[in-house]
């Protein structure tokens, strides 16, 4: 079986270079890896697009990326608890964060088909709204849909509980959020995790993402 590379935060981060699409998990930071994003920062990356549910806080998950001024764009479904985003979101290209809302079902039911290798998702969500602007409509049964299109990652920067050598991950609780669905969606997977434990401890009924996913482990402080 092969295993992965343990790296430092500073090693593993140099795989995300300037304007790439990164994955964030995380509900209000809960579930976010806060050392890859402490790296990213000190990395100096930056015109990033980053897909997460929010913008957590200016002082928490992937808030500190928009503190610092790392996201040219960013795609999710809240942004009302970071006080930061109020002077930069825009719908525009104009030199602040240029923002994509989209429904929190809808979203990670658009990374879950770009994990799938789908073509996208069906769903009802939005008809009649601003929401369904330049987005393709179908009719089902007599029933109108949007066709809302897969979402990948250049990067997906996951936070675990425990992986063993081969990067099979098990999550802690609700922190797993937006991470299972994540580790699908992107061309690497960085996956922080609290400890490494060797092959054959962990009780592969408990795996949630499989180690073929993911690229290289780090181990948080």
């Amino acid at each position: 079986m092969i295993t992965k590379p343990i790296l430092n935060a500073d090693e593993a981060i140099r795989a995300v270079t300037d304007g790439m699409i990164v994955l964030v998990p995380g509900f209000l930071a809960c579930g976010t890896p806060e050392t890859l994003i402490d790296a990213l920062i000190a990395a100096g990356t930056k015109d990033l697009t980053a897909v997460c549910n929010d913008s957590a806080y200016p002082d928490r998950g992937i808030g500190k990326l928009i503190r610092a001024r790392r996201l040219r764009r960013f795609i999710t479904t809240h942004q009302g608890t970071n006080s930061d985003m109020k002077n930069r979101a825009t719908s525009s290209d104009d030199g602040g964060i240029q923002v994509e809302l989209v429904p929190q079902g809808t979203l990670i039911e658009r990374l879950r088909s770009g994990g799938a290798g789908l073509g996208g998702v069906l769903t009802p969500t939005g008809i009649g709204t601003p929401v369904e602007n330049g987005k393709q409509k179908i009719a089902v049964n007599g029933r109108d849909y949007l066709l809302e299109l897969p979402l990948r990652g250049d990067v997906a920067l996951i936070r675990a509980e425990t992986a063993d050598r081969a990067g099979n991950l098990i999550y802690r609780h609700t922190a797993r959020n937006y991470n299972p669905v994540m580790a699908t969606a992107a061309d690497r997977v960085i996956a922080e995790v609290a400890r490494v434990v060797e092959l054959g401890e962990l009780d592969p009924d408990r795996v949630e993402t499989p180690g073929i996913y993911v690229d290289v482990l780090v181990l948080r402080p």
